[in-house]
């Protein structure tokens, strides 16, 4: 089956794309990416293209981007998104990957705009267990740092994710940070040729309006009306 795999750069990514790998019945044409325009990063987690760049070609699948406003409505959203299914869909591909692992109304969002335009989901680390996943992917090799965060988790900026780290992190806090607590940028592991370098930069807060339900949204509490993040900019070195 012909396939995209949508790459945010972070470790649920990684490991779905690692596992994606293994199966010679999945062809994935291309690393699907939502960049903002306005800032030239991957949306939400805040990572360079540079480093977006590096990645794939350390994957060696060809990436493919979406450039996106910088905070979009709904509607807007969806139809640039279903555009570019459509031309995807335009060449073979039938299938879409995704690296959620829990969130029932995400998944059934996502499926249903794949359904609109005659595509198929594919969750290849569903419904597992996050602690069993942060696990496997520190056993396979795989480096990671977190380079964004909810206002409350400020002290776990910009440090790499390992046992110590996840023994830290406060109760309540999901260890894969699926629901939204934080993001990564994966630096090293078995699906790239040689790690990437970066370096840290400065620390910068930014507050949002409570996204809705779409593949960018952190937050999951329809309650709030904003949202505060921690950045960290990460470099290439």
């Amino acid at each position: 089956m012909k396939a995209i795999f949508n790459w945010s750069g972070g470790k649920d990514s990684a490991l779905a794309l690692y596992h994606c790998l293994q199966n010679p019945e999945i062809d994935i044409c291309y690393l699907v990416t939502t960049i903002n325009d306005a800032a030239d990063r991957v949306s939400m987690h805040g990572v360079r293209n540079e480093l977006l760049e590096q990645q794939a070609a350390q994957i060696g699948i060809p990436l493919y981007p979406i450039r996106l406003p910088e905070m979009p409505g709904m509607e807007a959203y969806d139809n640039i998104m279903r555009g570019h299914l459509e031309y995807l869909k335009s060449e073979g591909i039938t299938h879409s990957i995704f690296g959620d692992i829990f969130l029932e109304d995400l998944k059934n969002y996502r499926d249903a705009r794949l359904a609109e335009v005659g595509m198929t989901g594919i969750y290849p680390l569903w419904k597992r267990d996050t602690k069993e996943l942060i696990n496997e992917f520190l056993s396979l090799g795989f480096g990671t740092v977190i380079a964004c965060v909810q206002e409350r988790l400020e002290a776990f900026l910009g440090q790499k994710i390992g046992e110590e780290l996840i023994a830290g992190l406060p109760d309540g806090v999901d260890v894969c940070g699926e629901n939204g607590e934080f993001h990564t940028f994966t630096f090293k592991g078995p699906i790239f040729k040689e790690a990437i370098g970066y370096k840290t930069g400065e620390r910068v807060f930014k507050e949002y309006k409570a996204p809705e339900n779409t593949d960018d949204s952190c937050v999951k509490d329809t309650d709030k009306k904003t949202s505060g993040f921690w950045y960290i900019d990460l470099l290439p070195a």
